[in-house]
């Protein structure tokens, strides 16, 4: 197959393409404003190559090709999916933070990104779209959140959410494109080095010596998804047929409370021999929900997929990521 990933150079983008390459007999084309990733990023998972504004977009001669431009360049969209068959949108801002700071932008980038996206998948006839959404559009609920709850987005990212899960469905309808949207739990792993998540930002704190800030009491719930998990579940929604149109609670089916989460990470450390950090409680952000993890049957019963790896197992493996990339780098 031959595989548009935009935002490839991150972190979740980068462990599919990964994934891909070491499965082999496919071609990946990575869309990518270097915004957040990198090139030095991209290189950790192969050699690649540049895609020239000259080439013909048509020839996939390279297993792994960079296209430096942005998903709101149409230009540049209709020369990356020129040839697809499969489109795998991860470019997004990505925060609930920085969307209420600026909710403008933020809708620029998610909401008009993915619709520039699915034009060019409309005018490319690309057949099959996942779309990495989350739990931030169904805002405050009672969990587990599933796929027919209705939405009540509590923050601008969430709308934005919303919205890009709205078109995936219209284009589905009306132009036949198979959008499949994933809702992602809170995602960690190995490769998350850049990442402003929860785990990684605490794990970086942590080998700094420098102190944890928990927003308010630290009892908020969140579903913790580890990396290789979530690859999998990607590739079955580029994979599994008669998915077009369907959204799918992608997570481990497990509340876990920030507290809970943090005791986990020192254990972690623990067995690492790294020295514990101090923690202290902060303000409440705002935006942010309260409880949040998710039911995952439907992604069991369509995709034939559900989650893996252990919290503990997974905290385990990222902190000697971070400390195994900390050696490298000495």
């Amino acid at each position: 197959m031959k595989w548009v990933i935009t935002g490839g150079c991150g972190f979740l983008g980068r462990a599919l393409a990964q994934e891909l390459l070491a499965a082999g007999g496919h071609r990946i084309r990575v869309l990518d404003n270097l915004s957040v990733g990198s090139r030095e990023d991209l290189q950790e998972v192969g050699p690649f190559a540049e895609c020239g504004a000259h080439a013909d977009p048509l020839l996939w001669s390279d297993d792994l090709a960079l296209l430096e431009g942005d998903i709101l360049d149409s230009k540049a969209v209709e020369w990356a999916l020129s040839g697809a068959d499969v489109v795998v949108h991860l470019a997004a801002n990505t925060g609930v933070p920085q969307s209420v700071a600026d909710p403008v932008s933020d809708c620029h980038t998610n909401v008009l990104g993915i619709l520039n996206m699915l034009e060019g998948c409309r005018k490319a006839e690309v057949g099959r779209f996942v779309f990495a959404s989350s739990g931030a559009p169904l805002g405050e609920q009672i969990p587990p959140l599933h796929e027919e709850m209705a939405p009540h987005p509590a923050s601008p990212y969430g709308a934005s959410k919303l919205a890009g899960e709205g078109y995936c469905s219209a284009y589905h309808h009306c132009f036949g494109i198979d959008a499949v949207t994933l809702r992602f739990g809170n995602v960690y792993g190995e490769g998350s080095h850049r990442k402003g998540s929860v785990v990684a930002k605490f794990i970086r704190r942590a080998m700094a010596g420098e102190k944890l800030e928990i927003y308010g009491d630290g009892n908020q719930t969140r579903d913790y998804i580890h990396i290789s998990d979530l690859v999998t579940a990607m590739y079955k929604a580029a994979t599994v047929p008669g998915i077009g149109g369907e959204t799918f609670q992608i997570a481990t089916a497990s509340e876990t409370t920030l507290l809970e989460l943090v005791e986990k990470m020192f254990d972690a450390m623990r067995a690492e021999g790294m020295a514990l950090p101090e923690v202290f409680h902060g303000a409440p952000r705002t935006g942010d929900v309260v409880r949040n993890f998710s039911d995952t049957r439907k992604a069991h019963e369509r995709l034939g997929w559900q989650a893996q790896v252990s919290l503990e197992d997974g905290l385990r493996r990222t902190v000697r990521y971070f400390l195994d990339r900390e050696e490298e780098n000495a």
